[in-house]
């Protein structure tokens, strides 16, 4: 070197000095390599996926809901011929019990008919006897006689025993 240049510990051939964008402290270089980051391109198209994804949530829950609105009305308008036809059945109802005809068939059951008239009501079928006239077990071609139920059974498996 030339003696007005003393040797300075900085000074070294251009060959051997480290490269500033070359590896630091032996890290390999990863300059070479592609970047994969996100892009410009990449957010555009993320946030448009976003937001077409979101329009198609609130689109179907909108669908949803208009579908379920549209249930309820078929719902109330069913329940509302309902009670129109029970309206118009208590309005007939109420016509009917209104006439004088019905007023004294009913007074009649409370023993408050016409004067002149005879008073009666007819029993209760559990107090009738067994025997009593128009009962089942008089009537044409009834037996007198009780089965039992094992009775019943074997004579439809194995025949009359008699």
């Amino acid at each position: 070197m030339n003696a007005r240049h003393a040797a300075q510990p900085g000074d070294e051939a251009p060959e051997s000095r480290p490269d500033p964008s070359g590896p630091i402290g032996g890290l390999p270089d990863l300059s070479a390599l592609p970047i994969a980051g996100i892009t410009r391109r990449r957010v555009a198209f993320l946030a448009a996926v976003f937001v077409s994804a979101w329009i198609v949530i609130v689109f179907a829950r909108q669908v949803g809901d208009a579908s379920a609105a549209s249930a309820r009305v078929d719902d109330l308008r069913a329940s509302n011929e309902e009670l129109a036809g029970r309206v118009a059945a208590l309005r007939r109802e109420s016509e009917l019990i209104q006439r004088p005809e019905y007023v004294l068939q009913q007074a009649r059951g409370y023993r408050l008919g016409e004067a002149g008239e005879i008073a009666f009501t007819v029993a209760r079928k559990r107090d009738l006897p067994l025997n009593a006239p128009g009962s089942a077990s008089v009537r044409l071609g009834a037996t007198t006689e009780t089965v039992t139920p094992l009775e019943s059974w074997l004579s439809l498996l194995f025949g009359p025993g008699r």
